[in-house]
């Protein structure tokens, strides 16, 4: 008689084997979506840096870069006329005005011939730029034609420097001490203006269009470049450094404005207040996260901007020295917004980070004799500083990723502000990372250097961003060891 195998049981997946099969199924595509992110950022930025090293070497063989520059010295000409226009404004006697006008005119058409002569100097190299597009080849012709400009400059700047020079050894003269003041800096300012003319005409002289152009150059242009100018006539440039500086302000604002806020409002909750408030602050504080960021966006233009614009002309804050501004939108009406979002968060994981310290801890400041104030001071706060930190950089990573506020209340100015104002420069319209992407991905031709462009923008702030939460991380797998 045989003895047959018994039949073996079908195996049943277990409920602990189907949550772990479930979850690791979904950190596995989390994965996979990250990686896929990672992988088109870099595919679509990567031909950015080819496609703009064609774009430079282009710029110097047609002679764009000769024109511009004597466009430089045109530009910082017209920019010491708009200094005299705003040394006008702080003067008030009638007779030195007029004074001051006939000198401001006088210098002003000092520049007539060098305008010309830019004028005349852009159509020849928009004329070359353009055959050497066609042909593939650089136009002998143009680029002789082009460079009899040299010598026009030089003359023209030594006749710029005669009229100049006698304008500024007999200023006129001014009552009020702070136009005094000023006019003293703009005559400082128009003598190293002088100086750079034969600078520049001896740089003109050693420009040569076959001059190879390095690929590190392509590189360096973008991330240290201070120029955003797309769709232009004469030449693009992408250069990050206003979108990022913009962005880092914006940052700081917030940052200053929330770290504070949202770490006492943590330590309230967390250690003084009473059951019933605590029920009631708490909520409240995490519903802010829940405002959709437009509705803030709105909120600052028609609210916050305008009363900061309103709050500079008031007659008791004079003694600010950049105060009246004119710009509603501007860094900080765009910092109080983000510092509005990024309370909840910092404030969440700073009451975690709080009620994270063991009771002990406490206990033992208590039966040594200290108070509450000292307790929180010289104990808790300590003992959850990396999980402070921690909350502190993700909530740097909330507000530096937004886009939506700052792309309606920064005042989306391309150009690195003026810091020459001190405290004032926080007050000036800005462009943000986050703010360009938003505004012109969706007016690019898919493929274009501007494309790309914005794709390498969009691939450092993933990079800032992704550093950013790494070091969170960081703080709080201190933060664990040290109450483990």
């Amino acid at each position: 008689m045989s003895i047959l195998p018994a039949k073996r049981a079908p195996r049943r997946l277990s409920v602990d084997a189907a949550i772990k099969t479930f979850f690791g199924c979904n950190a596995l595509v989390a994965i996979i979506v990250l990686a896929l992110i990672t992988i088109f950022l870099f595919r679509e930025g990567s031909g950015f840096f080819a496609q703009n090293l064609a774009n430079l070497r282009l710029y110097r063989r047609a002679g764009l870069e000769y024109v511009d520059l004597i466009r430089a010295e045109a530009q910082n000409h017209a920019q010491l006329s708009r200094e005299l226009s705003q040394i006008r404004l702080q003067e008030t006697n009638e007779t030195a005005l007029a004074n001051f006008d006939v000198f401001a005119g006088a210098f002003s058409n000092s520049a007539e011939e060098l305008n010309g002569l830019v004028s005349d100097a852009n159509d020849e190299a928009v004329t070359a730029r353009d055959a050497t597009l066609e042909s593939g080849t650089v136009d002998e012709q143009a680029t002789r034609a082009l460079r009899a400009a040299g010598p026009r400059f030089d003359e023209i700047a030594t006749s710029m420097r005669a009229k100049i020079d006698n304008l500024i050894s007999a200023p006129p003269a001014l009552t009020s001490s702070k136009a005094v003041e000023s006019l003293q800096r703009w005559q400082t300012a128009t003598r190293k203006y002088l100086a750079h003319l034969q600078a520049t005409s001896q740089q003109l002289r050693e420009w040569d269009p076959n001059k190879p152009i390095p690929a590190s150059r392509t590189v360096t242009s973008f991330l240290f470049g201070n120029e955003w100018i797309t769709a232009s006539f004469w030449q693009d440039w992408y250069g990050i450094i206003p979108l990022l500086v913009g962005s880092m302000m914006v940052a700081a604002v917030a940052l200053i404005i929330a770290v504070p806020f949202g770490i006492a409002s943590a330590i309230y909750v967390s250690e003084v207040a009473a059951r019933g408030e605590k029920s009631l602050i708490k909520p409240y504080i995490e519903f802010i996260s829940a405002i959709p960021s437009v509705v803030l966006g709105f909120f600052g233009i028609a609210v916050v901007g305008q009363a900061v614009r309103a709050a500079s002309h008031m007659s008791i804050l004079r003694w600010v020295s950049f105060f009246p501004i004119s710009e509603r939108l501007n860094v900080f009406t765009a910092g109080c917004l983000l510092a509005f979002m990024a309370v909840p968060t910092i404030f969440t994981l700073s009451e975690d980070a709080l009620r994270n310290v063991p009771r002990g801890f406490k206990e033992a400041s208590y039966a040594l004799g200290a108070n509450r104030l000292q307790t929180i001071a010289r104990v808790l706060i300590p003992a959850s500083l990396s999980g402070i930190v921690s909350a502190a950089l993700l909530g740097l990573g909330r507000v530096i990723g937004e886009t939506m506020v700052v792309l309606l209340c920064a005042g989306n100015r391309i150009a690195i502000p003026d810091f020459t104002q001190g405290l004032g420069a926080f007050f000036q319209p800005v462009h943000t990372m986050t703010g360009i992407i938003a505004q012109e991905m969706g007016e690019v031709v898919r493929g274009s250097i501007h494309y790309r462009a914005l794709f390498m923008v969009g691939l450092v702030l993933f990079v800032l961003t992704l550093g950013i939460n790494y070091l969170a991380q960081r703080f709080v797998a201190r933060f664990r060891m040290s109450i483990g």
